[in-house]
């Protein structure tokens, strides 16, 4: 039996502070979202943990964030988004989740690799930002592909390229960002599994695999195809080295950026 606890609040940092003050027996354990470890310490001075206060335990999936555009701004292509920016400063805005999620961090790299100017309009979540996309209120948003695929079809937006480090499986046609003329960047959001700190390796071992059979279940391999979503098979040490690298690269990030949460 497992009993899903919500508890929604700092950016998923509310949940994390009861998992982190658990006992390490392996019955309580946290499913969030990679910023919740890897960039809430380094947005907020008031939260008690850091990532090295986990264990971490399984990459559930990667998500498939695209750049989009809403179909009135006219750029077929990120180097024609970067050329119209450029000519018209602070004239265009994105839409965020709100300060300090990845749509908002990742475009402000994204400002910085390409030397444009374009304004922040935050939101509470990601539907409502898509809604200002599709609205016409922001000019471009980073999304999950399976958030906004469909609105494409109706021709409401554009998808401009895949904003990972590598093509979409489902659309191969995209190119990435780095490929379509930012070189360096590249953004990604992954949801995992971990447990408290100092969890003991044989049932840290034995979630893993554990969870690692229902993720290769049909049923979980249905879900991923239709919300866009990557199945990340990584060991509980190269899990680690994730957290680890994606913790420094967000931490240099937000200090460049300023961004504060408190």
């Amino acid at each position: 039996t497992v009993v899903v606890d919500n508890r929604p609040g700092g950016n998923g940092s509310v949940g994390a502070q009861a998992v982190e003050r658990s006992p390490a027996d392996g019955l309580t354990l946290l499913v969030t979202s990679d910023a919740t470890i890897t960039a809430n310490p380094y947005l907020s001075s008031k939260l008690s943990y850091n990532a090295k206060d986990f264990t971490p335990i399984i990459v559930l999936c990667r998500g498939t964030p695209v750049l989009v555009v809403n179909a009135a701004v006219p750029a077929k292509s990120t180097q024609e988004l970067i050329a119209l920016a450029k000519s018209k400063p602070g004239t265009f805005n994105y839409g965020s989740y709100g300060i300090g999620t990845y749509a908002h961090l990742s475009m402000e790299e994204f400002k910085q690799r390409t030397g444009t100017d374009i304004v922040h309009i935050p939101f509470r979540g990601a539907a409502p930002a898509a809604n200002a996309l599709l609205a016409g209120d922001v000019n471009m948003l980073l999304l999950n592909l399976s958030s906004i695929a469909e609105h494409e079809k109706t021709g409401k937006v554009r998808i401009l390229a895949a904003a990972g480090e590598r093509r979409i499986q489902s659309r191969p046609d995209l190119p990435t960002m780095a490929e379509a003329g930012v070189p360096g960047f590249q953004t990604s959001v992954w949801f995992a599994a971990f447990g408290p700190p100092k969890m003991p390796p044989e049932l840290v071992a034995r979630i893993h695999a554990d969870i690692g059979r229902v993720l290769d279940l049909p049923q979980t391999k249905e879900f991923f195809e239709k919300n866009s979503f990557e199945r990340v098979d990584l060991s509980p040490a190269d899990f680690s080295k994730l957290v680890e690298r994606d913790s420094r690269h967000w931490e240099a990030l937000i200090k460049q950026v300023g961004a504060k949460i408190d």
